[in-house]
């Protein structure tokens, strides 16, 4: 093992590939955060889900809510705690543990898109492209969450871009 000399600059801890520009590279390490939270925000409603059995033991989704420290009469909270209070006496199973396969596919995902990987810029850029010809179709086709569809819809135009500019820049892709 060799060691430093005194005079030499630190070593970065995570390597600077070439292909990537700082701009591309904080863009993707963008991508990686909002992947990471959107499988959070999954994992959390997957866990209020179990409300019943938690209510078996003595804890509710309320109490959840307020263990994060959010207000549970604010807007995005209350709409958690409410939709998944409809699910009461329903085999939510299951569907809880879709929930923890999706987040645990998004916070792999993240970790490979910090970390500059190519599989993780591919998958990316196909999981973000999968959804855009279904939101379009939601956009023409419902009347209700407009705004929130379209704001998806933008969010997964913009990682597909993203992605697209990084494998481009790797050389994995040629335009």
């Amino acid at each position: 093992m060799t060691t430093a000399s005194p005079d030499s600059p630190p070593r970065d801890p995570l390597p600077k590939e070439p292909h990537l520009m700082p701009t591309t590279r904080v863009a993707v390490r963008g991508v990686a955060i909002f992947e990471a939270v959107k499988g959070l925000i999954v994992l959390l409603v997957g866990f209020d889900l179990l409300r019943p059995m938690w209510r078996e033991l003595g804890f509710s989704g309320d109490e959840l809510v307020r263990h994060m420290h959010l207000n549970p009469a604010s807007r995005i909270p209350h709409i958690f705690v409410d939709v998944t209070s409809r699910f009461e006496g329903m085999s939510l199973m299951p569907v809880a543990l879709g929930a923890l396969g999706y987040a645990l596919v998004r916070f792999v995902e993240a970790y490979g898109l910090w970390r500059q990987r190519t599989w993780a810029e591919w998958f990316a850029a196909a999981s973000g492209g999968i959804y855009i010809p279904f939101e379009i179709r939601h956009l023409i086709i419902h009347e209700h969450h407009r705004l929130l569809t379209a704001l998806i819809l933008a969010a997964n135009i913009v990682i597909v871009l993203v992605m697209a500019r990084a494998l481009r820049r790797r050389g994995a892709i040629h335009a």
